[in-house]
């Protein structure tokens, strides 16, 4: 396996490993997950996303038996993974866990699935209520001082959870992944509906896009692709919209609905979830090129998928 670098894109593992049960994945999976991670690294991509919830552990697994597959292709990707999340099982309710025993635990067994000594990213995948946050922050920093996290960051978290973590934390959080997307437009509408009463419907925390622009937090975009909503020029006018913009600069749908994303100052990373690799090699110019939307046609993309004109 080769890779190439360029713009950031992150491939999303949360399709691998087979079914979203406990069943044992198989000979099937692991190949579809080596034809995944081959496309990506085709295409440029070499930063891998994870959380030991998908498929009940078997993503990460399927990609540790990549890893086996090809000595050497550890030290040329960036593993990123998150813990935090608690699924339902037989008598016990889905539930958050940020307690520092429980994220030493399942950093622990992430390691041991993705057949690694390290993580290069740690992602705390959702809010706690219940966490302590110096304990929290105790488990964070010993997992930095043994070598087996390199960065932090958090996921589905607003400026002033970010904050109020990053004052207990003797390590910077550098990344937060929030849903972001052409057609999860929130995030950036919170900020521009203020004093209209759409505004006041938007939901997404003021303030946390330029929190984490200023202070240098990466802004990683899950859901990017929106789902393919806007990959069938069929499927309503922004797809429709998406599709000229493409057949204009030369490029794809795909390719066209992540410039959206990064053509935002803050600077953007999509998080790419397929796993089909026609798909995946369709976000190339995502990574070679520089976004080719323009100021008006950027607006007109926005426009296309609220159905309805800015205020």
């Amino acid at each position: 396996m080769t890779a190439a670098r360029g713009r950031r894109l992150v491939h999303g593992c949360m399709g691998l490993g087979g079914d979203w049960d406990t069943r044992p994945y198989g000979p099937a999976d692991i190949d579809r997950a080596e034809a995944a991670v081959e496309a990506a690294l085709a295409t440029g991509i070499t930063a891998f996303d994870h959380a030991d919830i998908y498929r009940y552990g078997k993503s990460e697994a399927v990609f540790g038996e990549v890893l086996a597959r090809a000595p050497g292709l550890r030290e040329r990707i960036t593993l990123q993974s998150k813990c935090g999340i608690r699924l339902p099982e037989e008598g016990r309710p889905g539930h958050y866990d940020l307690r520092g025993p429980s994220v030493l635990r399942r950093v622990e067994e992430s390691l041991a699935r993705l057949r690694t000594d390290r993580l290069d990213v740690l992602l705390l995948h959702r809010p706690d209520p219940l966490a302590d946050p110096e304990e929290l922050a105790a488990a964070l920093s010993a997992l930095h001082r043994q070598g087996l996290v390199a960065r932090f960051g958090v996921s589905n978290m607003h400026a002033a959870q970010i904050a109020r973590l990053q004052s207990f934390l003797d390590v910077p959080l550098g990344v937060d992944q929030l849903e972001m997307s052409l057609h999860r437009r929130a995030w950036v509408e919170e900020g521009v509906l203020v004093n209209t009463p759409e505004g006041a419907r938007t939901g997404f925390p003021t303030g946390t896009v330029e929190y984490c622009a200023e202070r240098g937090v990466e802004l990683q975009a899950w859901g990017a692709l929106a789902g393919g909503r806007y990959s069938d020029p069929a499927a309503g006018p922004a797809a429709a919209l998406v599709a000229r913009l493409a057949e204009a600069h030369g490029t794809t749908p795909e390719t066209v609905v992540l410039w959206w994303l990064q053509r935002h100052p803050a600077g953007i990373v999509p998080v790419i979830g397929t796993t089909r690799p026609e798909r995946i090699r369709a976000c190339r110019d995502a990574v070679e090129r520089a976004p080719a939307l323009g100021h008006e046609e950027w607006y007109a993309l926005w426009t296309a998928a609220r159905g309805t004109p800015l205020p």
